[in-house]
């Protein structure tokens, strides 16, 4: 049977762009199937009254390795967070720094109020060993839980809740900290390599500049796909035919197009967005709620990073809740008062984006977290369930996918 293209991409999120990328690099013909009527899966922004909304509270790490390949990230023009946290505990916020970023912030942090000395002492090393450790050895260290792997670098109770539990807990989206200890070390170690920032036109601005290459003839956006078999995806308008297919959709799609795939817990969080005339901060810091309320995970004024956010003399303030359960805004607003140490009365509840499959859940074992692409008789699968749970990893996994499939390709002949 005559193929239509070499290759279909089934989805037009991270993975799906980075696998290609590759492919199109290598002059493999290609095409790509997107059921929504834009690229970027879970990373998009909406663009309200001259906000930008990014679809849930995303930052973009300049320490993921697959970036530097398929992006200038100069051309993202981005806007900068501070490399640290402010925690609420009571009526004083205490200021921690990643000081291998604000290396002026250091004494501050080794002063600060949260947990002993020796516990912060632990922290930063824990941090450093992360960050200068080889990866492979990070990764086959003895795997367990990410709690159970701060206790064993001797870290107190206090410090892991009243800093690392909500820290983390928006990091992962998981505030029960059972994600594995080898996604918390590649974690750490991307938070104490790279810097933290926004695209000035938003986090959609990420899947655009990783698309913007491809011919856009090859992209068919609001095309969804029924089915794939060896050699066939099946859409509204008819079959394709091809040598491979590379399934490259959220991980609930991907295991009902491929029901050979293990089910994906998927993990959700929910991000409110309001709108100031006065900033709340002078910076743009992450706040965390260092009393153990286990409410608001984080808090943040966008716009402080990214002034594009947000019109002329206004500010952005995004507050993420993890957890399937939304609360409503008005009690976020409560949460809101006592952690900024001011009334939010006057501000404006501009919307509430729940994300439902935001991360993949990602307990222990997950060894060296590459799971495998290569399904059989010409199918893959990429996405950020078969890497590390983030950005990194859905590109990552994608860059793989299409380099298993060359590698076939080319096999054959």
């Amino acid at each position: 049977m005559p193929v239509d293209t070499d290759v279909v991409i089934v989805g037009g999120g991270l993975a799906g762009l980075a696998a290609a990328r590759r492919l199109h690099r290598a002059g493999v013909p290609w095409r790509l199937l997107e059921a929504a009527d834009r690229l970027g899966g879970r990373v998009a922004t909406d663009e309200v009254d001259g906000y930008l909304l990014d679809r849930g509270f995303q930052v973009l790490n300049t320490a993921y390795p697959r970036l530097g390949g398929l992006l200038d990230l100069a051309a993202l023009h981005l806007g900068w967070f501070t490399p640290g946290v402010l925690v609420r505990r009571r009526d004083r916020l205490d200021r921690l720094v990643n000081p291998l970023r604000a290396p002026a912030g250091a004494p501050g942090t080794i002063a600060a109020g949260i947990g002993s000395l020796l516990d912060r002492l632990r922290l930063a090393a824990l941090a450093t060993g992360c960050a200068t450790l080889p990866v492979g050895r990070l990764l086959t260290a003895p795997e367990t839980t990410s709690e159970a792997a701060l206790r064993r670098a001797g870290l107190s109770d206090t410090i892991i809740e009243e800093l690392l539990r909500p820290f983390l807990s928006g990091v992962l989206i998981d505030r029960e900290l059972e994600t594995s200890s080898h996604v918390l070390a590649v974690v750490l170690r991307s938070f104490a390599r790279g810097r933290l920032g926004l695209p000035a036109r938003g986090m959609a601005a990420l899947p655009g500049a990783i698309a913007a290459p491809l011919p856009a003839e090859l992209i068919e956006l609001a095309t969804p796909v029924a089915e794939v078999a060896p050699g066939r995806v099946r859409t509204p308008a008819g079959d394709l035919n091809c040598r491979a297919v590379v399934v490259a959709v959220d991980p609930p799609a991907a295991t009902a197009l491929l029901p050979r795939l293990n089910r994906v817990r998927m993990r959700s969080y929910t991000t409110y967005y309001h709108s100031t005339d006065r900033a709340p901060l002078d910076e743009p810091i992450l706040l965390l709620d260092g009393e153990r309320r286990e409410l608001v995970a984080n808090t943040v004024v966008v716009s402080h990073a990214a002034p594009t956010y947000a019109p002329a003399g206004k500010h952005l303030v995004a507050t993420s809740v993890v957890g399937p359960q939304a609360p409503a805004e008005a009690v976020v607003r409560q949460e809101l008062d006592r952690l900024y140490g001011r009334s939010t009365a006057d501000w404006t509840h501009l919307t509430t984006v729940t994300v439902p499959n935001a991360l993949p859940a990602a307990p222990p074992p997950q060894g060296r977290l590459r799971k495998p692409v290569a399904l059989g008789e010409g199918l893959y699968v990429a996405g950020d369930h078969r890497d590390s749970p983030s950005i990194q990893g859905a590109l990552a996994s994608g860059w793989r996918a299409a380099g298993a499939v060359l590698a076939e390709l080319r096999s054959e002949g």
